[in-house]
């Protein structure tokens, strides 16, 4: 099911701020409610009220807000057998499950909250799971939470999945790439805003070389090699 997109998901798709300021017009626009409105409740406090230090609460919400919808660049491995993580994280599971073996990333508040793709391909499906929303470090909060799955396969059929799962903070999962997409390894594949975790699925076999402990940084990290 391709993705419907609001005007200003068009507009940030072809416009961007220069990476130097680790920040790209869409992800700023996910965020833009709460920024403008801990923004202006900055400004209204420097105005008018007497309390010296009052402005500086709002203030460090608003610097912390801003710095979570952060989107830096990312050095993307080109060997095509390489498989990347999708997200930014500390790297809490590999474990076998059937046919596959799953990587699993916690995303903090202070991580980066974009969705990468692991590899090149194409999006073959897309399913949205309505579900809780327990804290992600639950045991059960990978079959009970909601989530967004992707299934992406390469030319020569090769398939992974990708699972953005929503957490008792991350309330909402943003996906910026629908089915039919065709995308190039460490592309943008959507965010989940404030705490969550990512699953990445692989073929079972394939050489896992990330470790359990690791912080990965999504798009960059190195997490399996196809033989």
């Amino acid at each position: 099911m391709p993705v419907k997109k609001k005007w200003f998901h068009k507009f940030a798709d072809s416009a961007t701020i220069p990476h130097t300021f680790m920040f790209t017009i869409r992800t700023l626009l996910e965020g833009k409610w709460p920024i403008l409105i801990l923004g202006g409740l900055t400004a209204a406090i420097v105005i008018w009220c007497p309390a010296r230090w009052a402005w500086m609460v709002p203030a460090v919400l608003l610097a912390f807000t801003i710095s979570f919808f952060r989107d830096p660049s990312v050095k993307i491995p080109a060997d095509e057998k390489l498989i990347v993580a999708p997200a930014t994280g500390k790297i809490v599971e590999i474990v076998p499950v059937g046919d596959t073996t799953r990587v699993a990333i916690f995303l903090s508040i202070f991580d980066v909250h974009v969705q990468r793709a692991p590899m090149a391909g194409t999006i073959q499906r897309v399913t949205y799971q309505a579900g809780k929303f327990l804290d992600v470090r639950d045991a059960n909060a990978s079959a009970q939470n909601e989530y967004r799955l992707l299934e992406i396969e390469t030319a020569d059929g090769f398939r992974v999945t990708v699972r953005q799962i929503a957490g008792l903070i991350a309330r909402r999962i943003v996906g910026w790439a629908g089915e039919g997409a065709t995308l190039a390894k460490g592309e943008r594949l959507g965010m989940i805003r404030f705490g969550s975790r990512v699953e990445l699925s692989v073929p079972a076999g394939v050489e896992i070389v990330a470790k359990v402990g690791e912080h990965a940084k999504g798009g960059e990290t190195i997490v399996a090699r196809r033989k």
